[in-house]
């Protein structure tokens, strides 16, 4: 099964973005026809909004106080809803065609917590409220509970409905989930490109029938303001940042993922030559590994820099071989590749009880996935105790591992550190990198039968509005994947889940990946020197002391649905 917007690829009227003018925190949209209506929050605007020109209108000039802190808007017929504080309003006969007329509210329903988003589809109206995890569903005619579904995320959630489809986006799991309307089941989910989702919609052209689910977005910005008349003429500071951008989604059910907006960037790999001690090598193999081919991740394009290379095969990964005879540290060189890759979220929609019956792993896995092969302290109390506390007495793979998940974060506070520790230092200092945090999660998953790799490299800055602009990755980045037997890898993120302290966690990236992370040499190491056939050891030689690395990214476009 493949669900995607029904959207002509060539054309682009109905999918731009749309940047509403002169407000501040979008929080709850809905269209009427071809016509946007929004609310901002902060300022408690309810907006009519052009979405092929932004032209934006107030419609409630005198009732902005009634419309503040406003979070959920939705319209069915002529009445408008929406939701404030604890409390559930509609506005009947509030519209013509798609003009305001009559903004009376009034209450329909009492939560005993604040309400967020709200849906209405005849005769039901859903209500999300984050503080107590559910989705609330009523009956419009008598404003009576009919039955509630647990929400999908931990975060503020947003609704629309469409068709026999419940659809709801979550803040903190940067998330858009699309549930059976009738019963709450997730059918599949999707990560969003950008952070903060705040309301969704379906915009449909009437006159082609042309459907596409629009996001709003609401957060800040770092930007440098120039002042003046200030000491200091420019300055660090944060701005409003609001706007809402069509979102694509391919869910391919069959093979147990979906997919989400996509780009196409250009990333460049250089390693220049400038050795800390002198060195002479007779024949050396500088192998750097290359982008891969994955179920999110596809090459256009590889092309070499500097000096060219030889490519070969490394346990099914492309690999580059620039060969130097001699190598000198006298001589200055920059060398590398360019690779031109489209790249999209993924979301593997696996759940608990389809991995119940799997089969054992087999004796070449075991052995190469479930040993201390990369200074691990597997053998150390600390990390045995860890590992059986992580988990106790659980069998399923997905929850055994989301338990060591889970408990990592707990351990464990995010830092860069100057060096890479073995996991039970890590653990015993309660501080880690991304690579220790991948250190962590490898030592417990192995220890408890989860065959595990270290995966990465690079992650894209993560501005999709800056295209065509040379962005620097200032750091390289690491996660890791486990083996489902009878299904495949599957990918999740070190460290950018663990935002609080002692959860709860988001899934965002359990089981999923973002659009600008870069997969490169799966299962295989990114560097490696070889002199005359053979691996150069440290002491002779190490890539960290013969050259300096710089990595550019460039968007270029944003790819149209999948």
């Amino acid at each position: 099964m493949t669900v995607s917007p029904n959207l002509d690829k060539n054309s682009r009227l109905i999918a731009r973005t749309i940047r509403p003018i002169g407000v501040s925190a979008l929080h709850g949209i809905a269209f009427l026809g071809e016509t946007l209506f929004a609310i901002d929050r902060l300022r408690g605007f309810l907006l009519k909004v052009d979405p092929k020109t932004d032209n934006t209108t107030i419609v409630n000039p005198y009732l902005v106080s009634e419309f503040t802190d406003v979070t959920g808007l939705a319209i069915w017929e002529n009445t408008l809803w929406y939701t404030r504080d604890e409390r559930v309003y509609f506005c009947e006969n509030a519209l013509q065609e798609d003009r305001v007329v009559n903004l009376a509210p009034q209450l329909f329903a009492t939560l005993p917590y604040e309400a967020e988003g709200i849906a209405v589809w005849q005769s039901t109206v859903y209500v999300s409220c984050a503080k107590l995890g559910y989705i609330f569903v009523f009956n419009r005619e008598t404003g009576r509970e009919i039955t509630r579904f647990y929400a999908p995320g931990i975060g503020r959630e947003n609704l629309t409905v469409y068709d026999e489809e419940l659809w709801v986006c979550d803040q903190i799991e940067q998330t858009v989930y699309c549930l059976e309307r009738g019963t709450g089941k997730t059918k599949f989910s999707v990560l969003t490109p950008f952070e903060f989702p705040c309301g969704l919609g379906f915009y449909r052209d009437e006159n082609t029938g042309e459907k596409v689910l629009y996001v709003a977005y609401s957060g800040d910005e770092l930007y440098i303001r120039d002042d003046p008349n200030s000491e200091e003429q420019y300055q660090l500071a944060r701005r409003d940042r609001t706007f809402i951008h069509p979102l694509y989604y391919h869910y391919n059910q069959q093979e147990r993922y979906a997919t989400s907006n996509g780009y196409l960037i250009e990333m460049s790999y250089i390693e220049e030559l400038e050795p800390l001690d002198e060195v002479i090598l007779e024949d050396v193999e500088w192998r750097i590994a290359l982008p891969s081919e994955t179920n999110r991740q596809k090459i256009r394009e590889i092309t070499p820099i500097g000096v060219p290379f030889t490519e070969e095969i490394q346990d099914g990964e492309r690999v580059a071989v620039f060969k130097f005879k001699p190598f000198n540290s006298k001589e200055r060189r920059i060398f590398g590749w360019k690779a031109l890759l489209e790249v999209r979220a993924i979301k593997y929609q696996l759940n608990p009880w389809d991995v119940e019956d799997i089969q054992p792993l087999t004796p070449d896995f075991r052995a190469k996935y479930l040993v201390d092969d990369d200074n691990l302290a597997m053998e150390s109390a600390t990390v045995l105790n860890a590992a059986h506390e992580a988990v106790r007495n659980e069998t399923n793979i997905l929850r055994k591992l989301l338990s060591i998940r889970n408990y990592v974060y707990d351990q464990l506070s995010y830092s860069l550190t100057s060096k890479i520790e073995t996991p039970d230092v890590v653990l015993k200092r309660g501080i880690g990198s991304c690579g220790e945090y991948v250190g962590a999660l490898l030592a417990l998953g192995r220890l408890n039968g989860i065959a595990c790799r270290t995966v990465g490299r690079y992650k894209c800055p993560p501005f999709p509005e800056q295209k065509n602009i040379p962005l620097q990755a200032e750091y390289n980045h690491v996660w890791l994947e486990f083996y489902i037997p009878g299904f495949g890898w599957v990918p999740m993120e070190s460290n950018p889940d663990d935002i609080q302290d002692n959860g709860p966690y988001p899934l965002r990236f359990f089981m999923g990946l973002a659009w600008y992370h870069v997969e490169i040499g799966k299962g295989i190491r990114f560097q490696q020197l070889k002199n005359q056939g053979l691996p150069v050891n440290k002491e002779e030689a190490s890539v960290g002391n013969l050259a300096i690395n710089h990595v550019r990214f460039m968007i270029l476009e944003e790819l149209p649905a999948d």
